[in-house]
C-alpha cells in the first residue's frame, strides 16, 4: 500500500500561509504593534513554537493574549477553513493509501485542528514540526519521516502547496504533487483540487 503524505496548510486547509499574524495585529491595539513585530521578526517566537521549543500557551502569552487556549480555539475555528473537498476525498482513499500528515505547525494547534474537524480517523500517523523539532523543507524531516514510517521514498507520494518543499522531498525518491493553491510555476504533477487529486491517483 502506497503512503500518501499530506500537508495541512494550503492543502487540507484552504489558507496556505495561515492568517495568524494578521489575526494578531487585528486583535490588539496599534500601541502593541511594535511589541508584536518584535516577537515575530526579531525573537521569532512563532518559528520557535513551530519547532516545539515553546508551547502554544507560552507563545500566545508572550504575545499578550490573556486567554491562550481560547485564542487558539477562536483562531482555528473561525479563521482557518477546511477544504470542502477533503473529507470526500479522504473517505474515498484513506483505506487504499496510508494517509500521513506531514505538517509545519505548533503541536497543540495541529492536534486541535485534526480533533476539531474530526480528521484523526484518516491518518495512520502524524508528523508535525512542533513534535519532531524539524521543519520542511529541511531534508532531515523527510529522512525522519521515511525512517519513522519504515518505508522508502519510492513508496510515498507527497502533496504540498510549496514547490520548495516538494523539491526537497523529491531528492529522497518521493513522488511530488503540487496542490497549486497559490499559482506557483512548477514543471511536475499539479492538481488544483481534491477532485483532481482523486483523478490523478
Amino acid at each position: 500500500m502506497k503512503t500518501l503524505l499530506l500537508d495541512m496548510y494550503g492543502v487540507i486547509l484552504e489558507e496556505s500561509k495561515g492568517n495568524f499574524i494578521p489575526y494578531t495585529y487585528a486583535h490588539f491595539p496599534q500601541s502593541a504593534y511594535d511589541h508584536i513585530t518584535h516577537i515575530f521578526r526579531v525573537e521569532k517566537l512563532f518559528t520557535q513554537a513551530g519547532y516545539g521549543k515553546l508551547s502554544s500557551d507560552e507563545f500566545l502569552s508572550r504575545l499578550g493574549y490573556d486567554d491562550p487556549q481560547g485564542s487558539m480555539k477562536d483562531y482555528i475555528e473561525h479563521h482557518l477553513t477546511l477544504d470542502p473537498g477533503f473529507r470526500l476525498f479522504a473517505e474515498q482513499f484513506y483505506q487504499k493509501y496510508n494517509f500521513v500528515l506531514l505538517s509545519t505547525d505548533v503541536s497543540e494547534w495541529s492536534r486541535y485542528i485534526t480533533e476539531y474537524h474530526q480528521l484523526d480517523r484518516y491518518f495512520r500517523q502524524k508528523i508535525v514540526s512542533g513534535d519532531v523539532g524539524l521543519r520542511k523543507p529541511d531534508p532531515a524531516i523527510y529522512a525522519h519521516t521515511l525512517k519513522t514510517l519504515g518505508v522508502s521514498g519510492e513508496d510515498c507520494l507527497f502533496v504540498d502547496n510549496s514547490v520548495e518543499n516538494l523539491r526537497a522531498a523529491e531528492a529522497f525518491g518521493i513522488t511530488p504533487i503540487l496542490f497549486n493553491r497559490d499559482g506557483e510555476d512548477y514543471d511536475g504533477r499539479i492538481v488544483n483540487s481534491f477532485e483532481e487529486l482523486a483523478a490523478l491517483l
